[in-house]
């Protein structure tokens, strides 16, 4: 007879994409749940999944399993949650990725107040404008300014539109001038993302017209943070969301740079690692934050 906590354990690391974030979140030692997932296996007299140093894979049969067990044993979880009473009650730790700046326009008491309203939840951040590796880092949910997906499993909802601006101090357009047009940036030290094969085009609008503009500058880091404080510095023109260079124009440490141009359509996405079983400590958060950033829109507006 198959056991079914032998079952949901395997639902679990699929969905977790490991057996060390499934423990993590079930607060198992992994060994015993390799172990169960093997007996299980045993069990069907079928392999379930592939293991590597780095992550799991399916196989047919595990696919197969999967499939056809998971949402059952969801159920069953939700029935118990009813009969406990914690069907609507988030909880446990969530692991957020986020830019470096995140918390440059992400208010720490909103922070505050989701965990003064969900005691039972604990969240970590992870801060780095690079891509966040879900499985490798146990990641839950990810912040990023971009749709764009290097993994199909990956799901993204847009929680937010924005765009990029130019921005400069007053020191360095007092020296150097300003821009009076999006050409005229190519003969300026633009503050550009350090990043291994970056372009050096930026590609701006005005009016429904789009125009490349090849920049150069002395100066490039791979966080949005860093290229603010550079132009806070005096050391060139940045681009970056105009949410993130708020703080910074409100103050007068820096000015915008040719108002009415930016670049294409920016915004903010939540991704997760797939769109099926989300916790619902992760919803509450992300909903939080939709509710939040549409109130800020509105004050600004």
């Amino acid at each position: 007879m198959l056991d079914l906590n032998q079952m949901a354990l395997f639902v679990q690391v699929v969905q977790a994409g490991s057996f060390a974030e499934a423990a993590r979140r079930l607060g198992l030692p992994p060994t015993t749940l390799s172990r169960q997932v093997a007996q299980l296996e045993d069990s069907l007299q079928a392999r379930l999944l592939q293991r590597t140093t780095r992550k799991l894979s399916l196989t047919d049969a595990g696919r197969t399993l999967f499939d056809r067990c998971a949402a059952q044993i969801e159920a069953l979880t939700d029935a118990a949650d009813a009969l406990s009473g914690d069907t609507n009650t988030p909880k446990g730790r969530i692991r957020v990725a986020a830019s470096a700046g995140f918390f440059d326009y992400f208010q720490m008491d909103w922070l505050a107040e989701f965990l003064a309203r969900y005691p039972a939840v604990q969240v970590e951040f992870v801060l780095s404008d690079g891509m966040a590796d879900f499985v490798g880092e146990g990641i839950d949910l990810a912040f990023r300014g971009s749709g764009e997906l290097p993994d199909s499993s990956l799901v993204a909802r847009k929680l937010a539109s924005s765009y990029m601006a130019l921005a400069a101090s007053p020191a360095y357009l007092a020296a150097r001038g300003t821009p009076s047009t999006i050409e005229d940036l190519a003969l300026h030290d633009c503050i550009r993302p350090a990043k291994q094969g970056a372009s050096g085009t930026w590609r701006l609008g005005q009016g429904g017209n789009l125009t490349q503009v090849q920049v150069s500058g002395r100066f490039a880091a791979n966080t949005g943070q860093a290229q603010i404080k550079a132009a806070i510095a005096g050391m060139g023109i940045c681009l970056q969301p105009i949410g993130a260079l708020q703080s910074a124009l409100a103050s007068g440490a820096l000015v915008q740079v040719l108002p009415g141009v930016a670049s294409a359509a920016a915004g903010l996405f939540v991704v997760y690692p797939s769109r099926r079983h989300v916790p619902r400590a992760v919803t509450a958060f992300v909903d939080m934050t939709l509710e939040r950033l549409a109130a800020t829109i509105v004050e600004r507006n």
